[in-house]
């Protein structure tokens, strides 16, 4: 009988993992389902571009039902997994809930933003994790350019929808408003009412610098490129409140902004918590570095695996991350899903498995067209040779050649013919116009 392999998240881990098997199995000697409410994987590093329009928001996506020829899918969620009985809970998006048994189950359900309570975060702000949030930022800042141009210079609604406000200054944080506000200069060719420096840009971060992946020499060259390019950074500064859009800082000052990005961490699903599986203190699925799901007393559940976000996985390298555990990023998941997939299938012959060590391939930026920054060790590189490595390494990261195709053809398009400025706002309300003028029985 063929083993049955449930995969729980279709995110990096997820999908690559699923991609490898495809290639490794035999025939019939497994069967491997991915559940997840969404048919595609995102490559996240391209949300910022795809917010501030470089890339097309599908060239950003992979979808799983093209590039997994005999994966199954499944269209919803796990919302409950009982080890114990090697069982879990599928709820579809389309009819009743039911359980799924498995020999083995990869738990790669990724991570979410991770907010705090302060007020007006969750009702204002908007995250910078998936595809369709990138897209809604890139169509709110040019609806607000639209809206802006009409009303009177100086009014308090005007400054209000040309200000944005990014919440967090790691990799996500910092690409996300250098991405906005290359976009925002670019812009204003095409709205000739609005002058740069009615355009504020505020970025907010609780620690005393940025950017943490690279040197601190590297980041405060950062901060400077961005201070002179339009961006106020704000160090030392927590949020204190954004109710009603108003936004409230630590240090006292307050601003109007219509446009609230929070990107200060993220954390695992907190459904995890409900199951049997052994859970970090974090809300992490425990995992030795052989990717297997272990109990906290180091003893290996048979026929579990994690990887990505959601997992802690130990950092066996020279420089380990915070605790001793790999960070949730790319690079790991993707490298962590290649080798989850290899594991299965040496487990599955009864082969030996393999640790997960890694050696960091640097760290790389994209801080608005033609700037960017590029770490490895010690070297550092600035500017539009870092600008060039970050869309070079990126562009052959995405998985397959036809999505590599679509992002490369996509930059070439807008090096010739600019970024689209086109405003789709009312795609959120498709039936408005239809409804408005739609006849109705009468009475």
């Amino acid at each position: 009988m063929a083993k049955k392999i449930l995969i729980v998240g279709g995110g990096y881990a997820g999908f690559y993992t699923a991609w490898k098997l495809e290639k490794l199995l035999r025939a019939g000697e497994a069967e491997v389902t991915i559940v997840d409410p969404l048919p595609y994987m995102a490559y996240l590093p391209f949300l910022p571009e795809v917010a501030s329009g470089s890339i097309e928001p599908r060239h950003a996506v992979v979808a799983r039902r093209r590039h997994l020829a005999s994966t199954h899918n499944i269209a919803g969620k796990v919302t409950a997994i009982s080890h114990a009985s090697k069982t879990a809970t599928v709820t579809p998006e389309v009819g009743e809930p039911f359980e799924f048994a498995y020999d083995h189950i990869v738990v790669t359900t990724g991570s979410v933003s991770r907010t705090f309570p302060i007020p007006g975060v969750a009702d204002q702000a908007i995250g910078m994790k998936t595809i369709e949030e990138a897209v809604a930022v890139r169509d709110r800042m040019v609806g607000n350019f639209e809206r802006a141009a009409s009303l009177p210079k100086g009014s308090a609604e005007r400054d209000r929808l040309l200000t944005v406000t990014v919440v967090g200054g790691g990799f996500a944080g910092i690409e996300t408003i250098s991405e906005l506000r290359s976009f925002a200069t670019s812009l204003l060719r095409r709205y000739p009412e609005i002058t740069f420096d009615e355009t504020k840009f505020h970025l907010v971060e609780a620690m005393g610098r940025i950017m943490p992946e690279v040197s601190l020499e590297t980041s405060e060259w950062v901060i400077k490129d961005q201070t002179r390019r339009g961006v106020n950074i704000h160090l030392d500064t927590q949020l204190s409140s954004a109710l009603d859009g108003k936004i409230e800082l630590s240090t006292g000052e307050s601003f109007e902004s219509d446009l609230i990005v929070w990107t200060a961490g993220v954390m695992p699903r907190p459904f995890l918590r409900g199951t049997d599986l052994p859970i970090g203190p974090r809300g992490h699925v425990v995992a030795s570095p052989n990717l297997k799901i272990t109990t906290e007393d180091g003893a290996e559940l048979a026929g579990a695996w994690t990887a990505g976000d959601t997992s802690q996985v130990p950092d066996t390298s020279a420089t380990p991350g915070p605790g001793g555990f790999c960070v949730p990023n790319a690079q790991h998941a993707v490298r962590q899903g290649k080798l989850l997939a290899k594991n299965i299938v040496a487990d599955l012959r009864g082969e030996g498995v393999r640790e997960y060590s890694h050696k960091n391939a640097g760290a790389v930026a994209g801080l608005g067209i033609n700037t960017g920054v590029f770490q490895s060790g010690n070297f550092a590189m600035k500017g539009y040779f870092a600008w060039l490595a970050h869309r070079f390494y990126h562009g052959l990261a995405i998985p397959s050649w036809e999505r590599k195709w679509r992002v490369f053809g996509g930059w070439a398009s807008h090096f010739f013919l600019g970024r689209d400025v086109v405003n789709i706002e009312a795609v959120t309300e498709p039936r408005a116009i239809f409804e408005e003028f739609a006849s109705r029985p009468k009475a």
